[in-house]
């Protein structure tokens, strides 16, 4: 049972409880309580005579948990339905390693683009700015970007998905100097022309992805998973510097029929089908009613909102963002100073193609671990059986080199 008080006598200790209402401390209080269960299984349990006596700090409080259970919700549908392609992906890239990135933090001025429609109307200013600062791309504004004659310093890419890759084909169409480094997600779809671009890898800090990478000696930066491309973008550019983060392209909602930004990676799509019984406008009016009627623009946005009470108070927008962004953020003129060079390339010395099984091999071996074991299985169970509570280890290990044996030099056995 989930149990968030508020000045009344202490409950067993069994009882999780939380004394206060700050906005971050309810979200970090409902991430670290709430098992990952279904949401449509938890009820609220509501005590209606606290409402009169509490008033708007009750609905606030009532509101936070509403969202958090829509949020929760979207994650368990979202793992359920990519859970195995995560596991298959993280295994797949091990054998598209050859160069890693390190780095030191700097005080640079940093400016992360989305891709939506609002990114439009930054551009210039970004183009004005580009020398003097870091820019950390989303994947999914990087046509944009170069479109517009401005290559990003990183890339970043987090989408487990099938289509992922084509956000990315652009920027293999552009020397690698041009087009900057790619900064991805180990569960991320990446194309296999990226093996020969110095990454800088993510995981997750999942128990089962941080063993693997420890054990094979390959360094990452440990984000946890955002659930959109443009919070990881966020979150690293603080890793990277300590100074100002400007937001430009997170409009975070439909422009009337307009959902991205312009062009886009799947524009081909509604052209290429256009007709006098489809044309463009009705296929984008289509698509965007959908993604209005989603609800994910949203989610994304309470958890936006929910964020910046806590992080740090340097984050602005370049204009064209979501209002969570405007209303929040103080309006001020960009102050850039000189960028450093503070990127370092590192080789790894093992071949890629034996990673792989190295790294499937270092996953076995602790799930057979009793210190290990329940903690693994805790976390990888959602991902490869959506649905079960439970699995045994051998159906574990023969789900595990099921899915990465193809990418294996050799077989496990």
């Amino acid at each position: 049972m989930l149990h968030i008080d508020r000045g009344f006598p202490p409950l067993p200790p069994e009882i999780p409880v939380l004394y206060g209402n700050k906005d971050d401390e309810v979200q970090k209080f409902l991430e670290k309580e709430v098992p990952e269960i279904d949401a449509q299984l938890i009820r609220i349990i509501e005590w209606r005579p606290s409402l009169n006596f509490y008033g708007k700090e009750y609905v606030k409080l009532f509101s936070h948990v509403t969202v958090f259970l829509k949020r929760a919700e979207a994650g368990r549908r979202t793992t359920a339905v990519f859970g195995r392609r995560w596991v298959r992906n993280f295994f797949r890239n091990l054998n598209l390693i050859n160069q890693t990135l390190l780095y030191k933090q700097a005080d640079v001025p940093v400016i992360v683009t989305g891709s939506g429609p609002g990114l439009e109307t930054t551009l210039p200013v970004i183009q004005k700015l580009r020398d003097s600062c870091l820019v950390i791309a989303a994947s999914s504004s990087t046509m944009a970007l170069l479109n517009a004659g401005i290559s990003p310093d990183l890339t970043a890419s987090a989408d487990g998905g099938s289509w992922a890759p084509r956000h990315l084909y652009p920027f293999y169409r552009h020397t690698s100097e041009k087009a900057g480094f790619l900064a991805a997600n180990l569960c991320a779809a990446l194309p296999s022309q990226c093996a020969c671009t110095p990454k800088l890898l993510i995981n997750d800090g999942s128990f089962w992805q941080s063993i693997v990478l420890h054990e094979l000696g390959i360094p990452s930066v440990i984000i946890p998973q955002k659930g959109t491309v443009t919070a990881y973008a966020v979150e690293l550019a603080m890793i990277l510097s300590r100074g100002n983060i400007y937001l430009a392209g997170m409009d975070l909602s439909v422009r009337d029929i307009r959902t991205h930004v312009r062009p886009y990676a799947f524009d081909h799509l509604f052209y290429s089908r256009a007709c006098r019984f489809t044309p463009v406008y009705s296929e984008s009016f289509v698509r965007s009613n959908l993604i209005r009627e989603g609800g994910s623009m949203d989610i994304y946005a309470a958890w936006f909102k929910n964020q910046l009470a806590s992080w740090p108070k340097r984050i602005f927008s370049l204009g064209g963002s979501h209002e969570v962004f405007e209303a929040s953020l103080p309006k001020e003129k960009a102050a850039f100073n000189k960028k450093r060079e503070f990127f370092k390339t590192v080789s790894i010395k093992e071949e890629p193609s034996l990673l792989c099984k190295r790294g499937v091999s270092v996953l076995l071996a602790a799930l057979k671990d009793g210190g290990y074991a329940d903690k693994l299985k805790q976390e990888l169970v959602p991902l490869l059986f959506p649905g079960e509570k439970n699995a045994a280890e051998q159906e574990l290990e023969t789900e595990i080199k099921k899915l990465a044996g193809c990418y294996a030099e050799e077989s496990f056995e």
